[in-house]
């Protein structure tokens, strides 16, 4: 696989989750930078704006099992992960997996499960694995987490922990239609179900090889240099209480690679730290009080223009 087929393979994906989803072009795009950098998804909307059918239609695009779970104050770590059963005819115990062990895995309103719950998907999120009754399984590969939350709902709901948070790859927001968009909507919509009839335009293997070459997309010292410098300074101390990690610089370096393949480059420049560095960087950012009343998208973008620019990759 070139890096050529990488961009035709992305807007094979592309193309098919736009037969269901409308608009959000550039959503679809940053989810398959995702996809292809082997990360997790945080999708964080109000009720509605097709978290959960965007999710499904990335599924359905691939040929890969899908699982979903449910997130609710009474779920268990064990009904994500799996379960220890003593089989009376054998006289051992055997471990049963859960719906973890898949390729694709929506933890729908993730923050409404306790913290308990919720670190269940710690372990297998960061090292693809888990861990029962001191055994090691491994995940499935690829593996991918796509969680939704509701940012705006607070009853009942448990805050994700910055150890959670700090574990997905990017969080991303659909936010609402244009009037357009919503008369297109209604319009496919009107007489069928677009998600049940969408098919597989692609498969695991490929998946696997397109995440492979992402990885070879060359990053200069002085790319590395700019992502280093714009989370150096994300961490001031007199402005955020928490920066971000040196997962964080990984991460987007990471995406980079893969939105320059999705682009069909070979290398990486500034322009996708630019368009990557918010949806990477904001969700680890805890600001300092109320500290130049901006939200942490707004200080990563203002940040963009303080951090100079590499003129020669």
């Amino acid at each position: 696989m070139e890096y050529a087929h990488i961009t035709s393979f992305a807007k094979v994906l592309a193309e098919n989750i736009s037969r269901v989803i409308v608009g959000k072009e550039d959503q679809i795009r940053l989810l398959l930078t995702a996809l292809l950098s082997g990360g997790h998804v945080l999708l964080e909307d109000v009720p509605g704006t097709g978290k959960t059918t965007l999710a499904k239609s990335l599924a359905k695009s691939l040929s890969c099992e899908f699982a979903r779970i449910q997130f609710t104050p009474d779920l268990l770590p064990a009904d994500i992960t799996g379960i220890r059963v003593y089989d009376q005819r054998s006289g051992e115990f055997t471990f049963v997996k859960g719906p973890a062990f898949t390729n694709i895995l929506l933890a729908d309103e993730i923050n409404r499960a306790t913290p308990r719950t919720q670190s269940a998907l710690l372990e297998c999120m960061e090292e693809k694995q888990i861990t029962e009754g001191g055994i090691t399984y491994r995940m499935a590969d690829p593996f991918l987490v796509i969680a939704t939350q509701n940012p705006v709902e607070t009853q009942g709901t448990f805050a994700l922990p910055e150890a959670q948070l700090d574990r997905f790859l990017m969080k991303l927001s659909l936010g609402y239609p244009t009037k357009a968009e919503a008369v297109a909507m209604m319009e496919r919509f009107i007489h069928k179900q677009p998600l049940q009839e969408l098919l597989p335009v692609a498969d695991a293997e490929q998946l696997r090889q397109a995440t492979a070459l992402c990885a070879t997309c060359q990053v200069s010292k002085e790319i590395m240099d700019y992502i280093a410098r714009l989370c150096a300074i994300a961490r001031a101390p007199d402005k955020v209480r928490l920066g971000p990690s040196p997962r964080a610089a990984l991460a987007l370096m990471r995406c980079c690679q893969a939105y320059a393949a999705i682009e069909g480059r070979n290398y990486v420049i500034p322009d996708d730290v630019k368009a990557l560095a918010v949806p990477v960087l904001a969700h680890r950012i805890i600001l300092r009080g109320t500290a130049y009343q901006l939200s942490p998208e707004g200080f990563i973008r203002s940040l963009l223009t303080q951090v100079s620019v590499p003129t020669e990759v």
